[in-house]
């Protein structure tokens, strides 16, 4: 990094710290030429994967939309500001760790889905109506079967978990 004072190309890091909740790196450096010493910010540069929609076209990745969309599949739950903000966070999380480039729309579909499943059933019927264009009440009760599987699934395999962990 250049010396801002007088852009000697040698500087030496004096103090490292980290900020921003462990977001940041705080640097206080010294120049090997004219000895003057300022501070330096340092952060990673994580870029969101695009999203290919089902017409071929490509767009960033909006996080506005995701969350409007969340909460719209939320409202009037029982599901407080913070566990929206932590639910928009894991999914970002999620995507982002894929380290693809680009996201089909039915990926980043399918990772909401499977959150909002954890967190209220729901949310996740009235996001997967809209998501997969339910045409009649059938594809809901569908989907409700479905989901009732899962939980009684989920149930019994913690059940018998239990009972090994016990013996």
């Amino acid at each position: 990094m250049f010396c801002p004072f007088c852009r000697h190309a040698e500087t030496k890091v004096i103090d490292s710290r980290l900020v921003a909740e462990g977001n940041q790196v705080r640097r206080r450096r010294e120049c090997a030429s004219c000895g003057e010493r300022y501070t330096t910010f340092e952060a990673a540069e994580l870029t969101m994967p695009r999203v290919i929609k089902s017409n071929g076209s490509r767009q960033p990745f909006d996080e506005d939309k995701l969350r409007s969309g969340l909460v719209r599949a939320l409202e009037k739950r029982p599901v407080d500001a913070e566990e929206t903000d932590a639910l928009v966070a894991r999914i970002v999380h999620r995507l982002r760790a894929t380290g693809e480039r680009e996201l089909a729309t039915g990926v980043v579909g399918e990772t909401v889905m499977e959150e909002l499943r954890q967190l209220d059933d729901v949310a996740y019927v009235r996001f997967a109506s809209v998501y997969r264009s339910f045409q009649d009440i059938s594809e809901f009760s569908l989907e409700i079967d479905r989901l009732n599987r899962g939980k009684r699934r989920d149930k019994s395999l913690s059940k018998s978990k239990g009972k090994r962990d016990s013996k």
